[in-house]
């Protein structure tokens, strides 16, 4: 069996509908609809050293790789626009620190000044091939 969808198959397909009458009179109805096929991605963090003190380098490093239906296997996703994110301890609000391009092959790497415990992760808003990713909070303890 081979792929019935390609990696070059990915963004907005258009859906078109076709229908035949008992007397046989034919109607279609093209543009009836669009619909996004979007290869599916991951993205991870990992932020260290852990635990660190206070006012010393944390290096938040993470990968942005997507589906590749050619091959089976996930990819690096390069190129692509990433915000670093972070939240104190005991909070639920995330910000901005910062945003970064994915190298050629969808690694990230970055430094922050340690201020406080918290969590630090990394966002990717999408692209109309690949859908939004979120990497899981990874806690640092500031001592």
């Amino acid at each position: 069996m081979t792929n019935v969808v390609a990696n070059a198959h990915a963004g907005t397909w258009r859906i078109a509908a076709f229908a035949t009458g008992k007397d046989r009179a034919q109607t279609a109805v093209y543009d009836y609809a669009t619909t996004k096929v979007q290869r599916a991605s991951k993205l991870t963090v990992n932020a260290s050293p852990e635990p660190v003190k206070r006012g010393k380098k944390i290096t938040v490093t993470g990968a942005l790789t997507r589906a590749n239906w050619t091959t089976h296997t996930w990819g690096g996703y390069g190129g692509q626009s990433v915000k670093l994110q972070y939240r104190p301890k005991n909070s639920s609000t995330y910000t901005t620190l910062k945003s970064l391009t994915t190298s050629s092959t969808g690694k990230l790497s970055t430094t922050v000044t340690a201020t406080a415990d918290g969590y630090y992760r990394y966002r990717f808003a999408g692209t109309s091939t690949t859908p939004a990713a979120i990497a899981a909070g990874d806690y640092v303890d500031v001592t």
